[in-house]
């Protein structure tokens, strides 16, 4: 992940993906495919990206068994189970970080874009950036 770091992106071009707030306020992005990609990849690849990204944002917010006894056991020892262990939510947003990072080296940085963590961003926006020649290579 350092490497994607490096890339000089400042002055890149930028494609914004909102969060879609249509079934209310669970973090999920718009997967509607934007025209300024049309050249640059298939349409099916990208949608499948973004669908892919909110199943696992949609896991980080579900609320299951495992969940609740994390939250008990975690309010029982005054939140010193978060130092033996990392919680679920955690470990979900780590998730999509490394599948963010498998996919701009595997698909997206060989077709000159790079998809932002959202995280890095707020969880408010998925960012993809447009690459210059010069910064791909």
């Amino acid at each position: 992940m350092d490497d994607l770091n490096r890339i000089p992106t400042h002055h890149s071009a930028k494609i914004f993906l909102h969060r879609d707030f249509s079934d209310g306020t669970p973090v999920r992005f718009q997967n509607k495919f934007p025209q300024e990609l049309q050249d640059r990849i298939d349409s099916a690849q990208f949608t499948a990206t973004v669908n892919h990204i909110n199943e696992i944002y949609s896991e980080a917010e579900s609320l299951g068994s495992r969940t609740y006894c994390e939250s008990c056991f975690a309010c029982l020892s005054a939140y010193f189970l978060y130092l033996c262990i990392e919680p679920h939510y955690t470990k979900c947003i780590k998730k999509a970080a490394r599948y963010i990072e498998e996919q701009n080296k595997n698909v997206y940085l060989p077709k000159g874009l790079m998809i932002v963590d959202p995280a890095e961003r707020g969880l408010r926006v998925l960012e993809i950036v447009i690459l210059s020649e010069i910064a791909v290579r």
